[in-house]
């Protein structure tokens, strides 16, 4: 993305430190890079709304300025809009509000088509005076937290003001930018924005396939499992059609039912024995299905002297309460606490991965009949006389192997997602000036 406006930037001297470590062959030869104030090339706006009709923003860390609307489901502007300050295309927005990636706060460029209005208690909002810093470049090294490196130092721990961080519009605007030097600048920052464009496109589509397949098995799920309320699912494979229909089944008959404990913390003899112990602090590793690691571990000695029991591999958890509803399946023999019920499947009645896949089906279930305040919570008392529907032994397999492929496949295509993120972020640890080199 070029900005097109016509205007004279700030005078700038070379620096020979601050070449990037990778520059496009036309540039090889085009001088070394410099640093020019951000409040030398840009402007503070302060225009408010007032009677314009604007499209209130908020903003989201890692990803940009998004429509109130968009990120909560409804417009939160209230009396304060007319206060709020007014955004143009190609202005940038900082939000001085910290969060874990960006702790000193986020900034993003404005690239919407209509007037758009920020928060004025929370944002400072600027634009590029001219061409240089191009917009979609000086973008990039926000988005690489350029501001956040500087800003640090001027924020004292635990100053914040109407909920925002104490930063001055004078220490933003002292921000050095560091731009190549040169008559060729533009046109080298454009060819820097573009490429980096390029490969946002690339992530983008990719993370689209990502979706599009978890889409298709959410609907694969759908058909192939019974909905609430119902015992026969809408679709079974071609040589399962004139099977037997399924049956509702407790699962007290077709599995083992356990729970969890968790040893004293008094007897550090308990812990630290190699035994995987699955916890609430395990809760995103059930994502991936199988569970191979864990945050603790407890000994032999944490199962013998307490109510904690070893469960044998290809057991099957489910959470009853923070992340109610996930469920996983044990790679190797393990333990849980007294947060997960565990059921170990008499093979020749229920396939365990089956079972998996029934449980994330039935995680709306979950989720509906869990009560409490604070933390969401299944009694005991669902799980004794929980039933299923299911049919014979090999069709079960059949459907847990079907999702299993899939699972492969999004699980595949979701690395070539991280691999592109990953290739991105060392592409502008090259392109641009280091960290280490700004701060000389």
């Amino acid at each position: 993305m070029s900005s097109k406006r016509k205007d004279t930037a700030a005078k700038e001297e070379p620096n020979s430190s601050l070449a990037p470590n990778l520059r496009f062959p036309e540039f090889q030869s085009a001088g070394d890079w410099t640093t020019v104030k951000l409040g030398e090339v840009a402007t503070i706006r302060t225009e408010k709304v007032g009677q314009n009709t604007c499209v209130p923003m908020s903003i989201t860390s890692g990803v940009g300025l998004v429509s109130q609307a968009e990120k909560f489901g409804r417009v939160i502007a209230g009396d304060s809009y007319k206060n709020y300050l007014l955004l143009k295309p190609y202005d940038f927005a900082y939000n001085k509000s910290a969060t874990k990636e960006y702790p000193e706060g986020f900034l993003a460029l404005y690239s919407g088509a209509a007037l758009a209005a920020v928060p004025n208690s929370i944002f400072t909002c600027f634009r590029v005076n001219g061409d240089s810093p191009d917009v979609g470049f000086l973008s990039y090294q926000f988005s690489d937290n350029l501001h956040g490196r500087w800003l640090r130092k001027f924020i004292q721990v635990g100053a914040r003001a109407h909920g925002s961080l104490s930063i001055s519009d004078n220490d933003l605007m002292a921000l050095p930018v560091p731009v190549p030097a040169g008559t060729n600048s533009v046109l080298e920052q454009q060819k820097i924005a573009d490429c980096l464009s390029t490969v946002d496109e690339l992530i983008a589509a990719q993370a689209r396939k990502v979706d599009a397949l978890k889409t298709h098995k959410k609907g694969l799920m759908q058909q192939l499992f019974p909905r609430e309320d119902e015992t026969q699912p809408r679709t079974r494979f071609p040589e399962f059609q004139y099977a037997a229909r399924w049956e509702v089944q407790p699962m007290e008959k077709l599995a083992k039912r356990g729970s969890g404990h968790t040893p004293s913390k008094s007897h550090p003899e308990y812990y630290d024995g190699g035994i995987k112990w699955v916890s609430l602090a395990d809760s995103k590793r059930l994502d991936a299905g199988l569970i191979s690691k864990t945050e603790t571990e407890i000994s032999a000695q944490g199962i013998d002297k307490s109510s904690a029991v070893l469960h044998p591999a290809g057991t099957v958890l489910i959470s009853r309460d923070a992340g109610v509803g996930k469920s996983a399946v044990m790679v190797e023999p393990m333990a849980v606490s007294q947060h997960f019920i565990v059921w170990t499947c008499h093979a020749d009645l229920l396939s365990n991965w089956f079972l998996y896949y029934q449980l994330q089906e039935m995680k709306p279930i979950f989720e509906r009949i869990a009560t409490g305040s604070t933390i969401k919570t299944i009694g005991l008392s669902f799980f004794k006389d929980m039933c299923i529907s299911l049919p014979g032994v090999a069709e079960q397999e059949r459907i847990a192997s079907c999702l299993s492929s899939l699972d492969t496949l999004i699980a595949t295509q979701a690395q070539k997602l991280e691999t592109l993120k990953t290739h991105k972020k060392g592409l502008m640890q090259q392109l641009f000036p280091s960290p280490e080199a700004l701060a000389t």
